[in-house]
């Protein structure tokens, strides 16, 4: 059976792009940073027909229209991260990798700050690192612990604070 060749799409314009704009918004949790990312890879793909148009400038307009909200997506995501035991540092990041503003960042740290112990225990928990542990690590295993939570974007202190523990112990100690 003979294949026929796909017809490429034609070059986008104004409308085109903002509908574009609009399907993605409607199907995904998104910020602006990747909706602007997504639509000039899609100029890129498609090329452009008509007078030039800013995507970063459909995204805001997306945003101002209530579509996308960049603090929410940053808050929503920030905590699935700290549920899976990633830390502060994976969870920044992230945002930043996002296109989240600085500010909306910074009203997100102080909440991931105050749930690092508690993602560095699920992390542990997780990892079976520590008080988790089947037996007692020596040094090498220890140190390879330490740089798994410090791969997890947990600070150093923490990490090598649960990855000392003994199994049994209780990590409850480390919130206090």
């Amino acid at each position: 059976m003979a294949r026929v060749p796909r017809q490429s799409a034609p070059p986008l314009d104004r409308s085109s792009l903002e509908r574009l704009a609009l399907r993605y918004v409607e199907r995904f949790a998104t910020t602006r940073g990747r909706l602007t990312d997504y639509l000039r890879r899609k100029i890129r793909e498609r090329g452009w027909d008509g007078e030039a148009v800013d995507p970063a400038a459909i995204a805001n307009r997306m945003a101002e229209l209530g579509y996308i909200d960049d603090r929410a997506w940053g808050e929503a995501k920030a905590n699935t991260m700290a549920r899976r035991g990633l830390g502060a540092r994976r969870v920044a990041g992230v945002l930043r990798q996002a296109g989240i503003a600085a500010d909306d960042a910074d009203a997100i740290a102080p909440a991931v700050a105050d749930r690092s112990v508690d993602a560095a225990i699920a992390y542990a928990r997780r990892r079976r690192i520590g008080p988790f542990a089947d037996q007692p690590g020596d040094r090498p295993t220890r140190e390879k612990h330490v740089a798994a939570l410090l791969r997890a974007g947990h600070s150093f202190q923490l990490a090598r604070a649960l990855a000392s523990m003994n199994p049994g112990d209780d990590p409850a100690e480390l919130l206090e």
